[in-house]
Parts: structure tokens; C-alpha cells; sequence
């Protein structure tokens, strides 16, 4: 393998589809593993995104899994470090994203970084440090509703003071207006006042253009996915069609879908509303110890010839709280990620190549089930969704085409319109 250009550490395994999904649109050829790999990776790539599911771990274990990722990318070479993480800034109070910091920045002896979850073409902007979805404030957006790590406050240097013992500053928008001068000009002026971390605003590809050619020289970055895509051009690299490219799809469809964000409601309404096969899991069902993973597969075996169908968990808000309520927040998350892991196993063994996961926790669930070890990541289905193409030990064929949907991410028809953008096997439907 050459040199890695860029060693990248993601919070969650949508996220780090999110992430790659930029870099590949920019040119790069990006691999995805699920977890820390063992041995050396040995393919020609320019970037390699390493998957973790520490988001709501204890930030002690977080801390613990995104160093061991740093030193594995450390032996193979990369250039510059990049820690993922969503592009609401969702944390619980004590962490992760603030103690991970600390923790990348103390390994790498670096005295600064920067931190800009920004992804505009998903809404997602940075203005004077406060975050907004779409036209709403971040803790005015559905966040405020996340059933794990609910976001109350917009204001990210507030957030991230809290979550570190660092200073932390911020690198406005007038600035980044002015170009790559002014925004270096910034970050040393920010040094000499003994500020360690800057939030940075963005709300516009042009500024994270002019922040990727700013941030050049710097060990770490931390940010969502948008900070990416002005990454490339600092290796002398453009967007090409062949970044891209997967084998051709095979096999039967299928979705399976545990976010309950405010966008996967309105999609599985949108699913359903056309006519689609859908098979809603119960959490109290699952709690009185019915096996409904069982009950959802004999449902879709004679279902799948005809199109895709839908295996959903997702819910409105009340309802969710309802069932946190007799249930508890975990051990409900806990059972409804179990049962959907073993649908998607269930799926891919009853002949589904292309396969559709919605939600960041169940997506690291499903990856598990199926035994998924690395992604090749392929074209955008929507900002942040790509296509990936995986081998798995379930399938018949030996791969899976598999799309990870972050919960917010997707316009309404994103269930229908991911399986159209496939080329699929000749001789296939």
C-alpha cells in the first residue's frame, strides 16, 4: 500500500459511512473497517475510515478504543488524523467528544485543533457557534428528543468547554469568510491566548473548501463529515467518477430501520404510503420474550421476490418515551437492536444482497450480525449515504451491497430511491 493519506476515527458506523461518502465524492479512495483491524492493511487506498461504536460508551472505554484505532493508523502511515463525529454534536454530558479530544490531542502532541460538525448540503451549518438543522437551533430541532443523547443547548463552545479541561474558542464566520490567511491568522492568535480547541463556522461548501486548505499542516481535525470534503485538495487530489465504482448488485432487498429521528419517521410513512411491505418490531413484545426477529423473517420470505420490504422499529417520539418509561433506556435499545441484528442476518441468508440499515445504533448492530468486517464505499445515495459494498459470510454470493443511514440523513423517499441508483448484475431485475 502506499502511504495513507488520511487516518480517519469515526464514533459510529454511520457516521464513518457519512465520512467516507465525502472523501469518496472528492476523489479519494476510502475503505471502511468495523472495529480496530488486527493485521496491516495491504490495499491501494487513500484513506481509511476505522468504524467505532463509542458514542454513549463510558467515555473512559471511548477513549480506550479511539487510541487504539490513532495507533493503528499510526502504522500504516497516515498523514493527518480526523475523529468523526455526528453532525449534531450529540454527546452525552460528560463526553465523548470532549474527552476523545483531549485524548487524540495528548497522543499526537499537538497543542491545537479544531472542531466543526457544519455539513451544509444536510442542513447542518455553524453560525457564531451556534448550531442549526436546517432553519432550527440545534436544541429546537428533533435532537432535543434523541432518546440517548438529547441536545439541549446550541451553543457548541458551551458544549465543548464542558467536556473538556482545554480552552476552547471559536473561529467565526467573518473569518472564514476572509480565506485560508485569516483563518491561520485566527488559530495563532487563539494559541498565543492559550485556547486549545475552536469551534469553526461553516455555511457553505466554499467555507469548508477554504477551512480543508487552512487545516493542511495540522495533526488532527475533529468534525462531522463536511470538513472532508476541502481534505482531498490538499493531496493534489479531484473528484473522479472512478473513486466510485462497486461490483454490481445481486440479490433480493430489503430495509431495516431502527432510527426514530423526525426524517426516518417521515421515510418509513413514505415507504408504507407507496404500498410497501412493512413488518413493525414491538418493544413490549419483545420484552414479554416473544420472538418476533423469528415472526418478521417467516413474514418476509414470501414477501422479498416483489420488492423490498421494511423491518421496522422506528417511532414517534411519545411512543419511544412510552416504552423507555416500562422498559428502561437501555435495556429497550438493547432488545430492539438484538432482534433487528438478526433480521438483517435473517435477511442476507434468505438471499437479500442490498440492504438498506437505518439508524447508527442498528446499523453497528446489523454490521456485527453479518459479520461485516470492512466496507468499500461507492456512490452517494444521498449527503452522507452511500452505497457500500461488503463481503459477508452470510450471503450465498459472498458479498453484500449495504447501505448505513444515519437517522436525520435522507430526503422522504430515501427507501425507494436508494435501490434505483444500483447497477445491477446482468440477467438481474
Amino acid at each position: 500500500m502506499n502511504k495513507l493519506l488520511l487516518g480517519c476515527i469515526a464514533d459510529d458506523f454511520t457516521g464513518a459511512t457519512d465520512l467516507a461518502n465525502n472523501l469518496v465524492r472528492a476523489g479519494m479512495r476510502v475503505v471502511q473497517t468495523i472495529g480496530v483491524p488486527t493485521e496491516a492493511f495491504s490495499d491501494d487506498v487513500d484513506a481509511i475510515v476505522v468504524a467505532l461504536k463509542t458514542r454513549t460508551l463510558p467515555a473512559a472505554d471511548a477513549v480506550s478504543q479511539s487510541l487504539a484505532a490513532l495507533t493503528w493508523l499510526q502504522a500504516q502511515g497516515a498523514q493527518q488524523i480526523y475523529f468523526k463525529y455526528c453532525s449534531t454534536f450529540d454527546s452525552t454530558a460528560k463526553g465523548n467528544i470532549g474527552p476523545v479530544t483531549d485524548a487524540l490531542m495528548d497522543a499526537l502532541h499537538t497543542d491545537f485543533t479544531i472542531a466543526c460538525p457544519a455539513f451544509p448540503e444536510n442542513g447542518r451549518t455553524v453560525f457564531k457557534g451556534y448550531l442549526f438543522v436546517g432553519d432550527e437551533l440545534l436544541h429546537e430541532s428533533g435532537m432535543r428528543n434523541h432518546p440517548l443523547t438529547p441536545m439541549t443547548d446550541s451553543n457548541l463552545v458551551r458544549v465543548l468547554q464542558a467536556q473538556t479541561s482545554r480552552r476552547v474558542g471559536l473561529i467565526d464566520y467573518r473569518t472564514v469568510a476572509r480565506g485560508v490567511d485569516a483563518i491561520k491568522a485566527r488559530i495563532e492568535a487563539l494559541r498565543r491566548e492559550g485556547v486549545s480547541m475552536a469551534i469553526v463556522d461553516a455555511t457553505s461548501n466554499d467555507d469548508l473548501m477554504r477551512m480543508g486548505e487552512a487545516f493542511r499542516a495540522m495533526p488532527l481535525l475533529t468534525a462531522g463529515s463536511g470538513v472532508a470534503i476541502g481534505l482531498p485538495q490538499n493531496f493534489g487530489i479531484s473528484p473522479q467518477p472512478q473513486a466510485a465504482e462497486l461490483p454490481p448488485a445481486r440479490g433480493l432487498r430489503a430495509i431495516v430501520s431502527g432510527s426514530c429521528s423526525t426524517a426516518t419517521n417521515a421515510q418509513v410513512a413514505d415507504f408504507i404510503g407507496r404500498g410497501g411491505a412493512a413488518f413493525a418490531v414491538d418493544p413490549l413484545r419483545l420484552a414479554e420474550g416473544v420472538d418476533v426477529a423469528s415472526q418478521a423473517l417467516r413474514w418476509a420470505e414470501p414477501l422479498l421476490k416483489a420488492g423490498p420490504v421494511l423491518v421496522y422499529a422506528t417511532a414517534a417520539p411519545d411512543a419511544v418515551r412510552a416504552v423507555q418509561a416500562q422498559l428502561g433506556v437501555q435495556r429497550a435499545g438493547e432488545m430492539v437492536e438484538h432482534t433487528l441484528a438478526a433480521v438483517a442476518r435473517g435477511l442476507v441468508e434468505r438471499g437479500v444482497g442490498q440492504l438498506v440499515v437505518a439508524g447508527g445504533e442498528t446499523s453497528g448492530a446489523c454490521v456485527q450480525a453479518l459479520d461485516i468486517a470492512m466496507l468499500r464505499i461507492g456512490p452517494q445515495i444521498a449527503p452522507g449515504v452511500p452505497w457500500c459494498h461488503a463481503p459477508s459470510t452470510h450471503s450465498a454470493n459472498g458479498a453484500v451491497h449495504v447501505a448505513l443511514k444515519s437517522g436525520n440523513f435522507g430526503a422522504v423517499d430515501f427507501f425507494t430511491h436508494a435501490f434505483s441508483l444500483l447497477s445491477p448484475e446482468p440477467g438481474m431485475p
